[in-house]
Parts: C-alpha cells; structure tokens; sequence
C-alpha cells in the first residue's frame, strides 16, 4: 500500500543504519513488525499469574498410555 508519511530523517537514517535496511520501506516494514511483536509480548507478560491451568500430567499420561494399548489392541485385532 503506498502512503505519504512526513517522517524525521535524521530517525529513519539511524533506524535504516540499526536494521541494516537496505531500504526506507525494508527499515519501516522491520520497525513495525519488532513493534507488534514486543506489544504482543506485553500482553502474555501481562497475564503472568493470572490463569491457573490445573493439569495432573501424570494422570494424563495414564489416560494416554491406555488409550494407545486400546489402538494397539484394535489394529492386532484382539480386545
């Protein structure tokens, strides 16, 4: 999408010197990803301790076992 944007050169220069752009767009396009990315980070950083996942990784690994036995147990053709 082409736009007009009044940016600060002398901004977007140490921006395309930092990234090692090769181009204005590159530099912009690189600068808005790292943005989204971070604010996405503050975002899971944010629900630290708040959702209690309540998972016994033992009895899920008894319910796995059994149920991989049973698939055996129907591809050898005995229950």
């Amino acid at each position: 999408m082409r736009t007009t944007l009044n940016l600060d050169e002398e901004l977007v220069r140490e921006l395309m010197q930092t990234t090692s752009a090769r181009s204005k767009t590159e530099a912009i396009h690189l600068a808005m990803k790292e943005l989204i990315r971070r604010k996405k980070l503050e975002k899971l950083k944010a629900l630290s301790g708040k959702i209690r996942i309540d998972f016994d990784m033992k009895t899920r690994e008894e319910v796995e076992t059994e149920h991989q036995s049973s698939l055996k147990r129907r591809r050898s053709g005995t229950r």
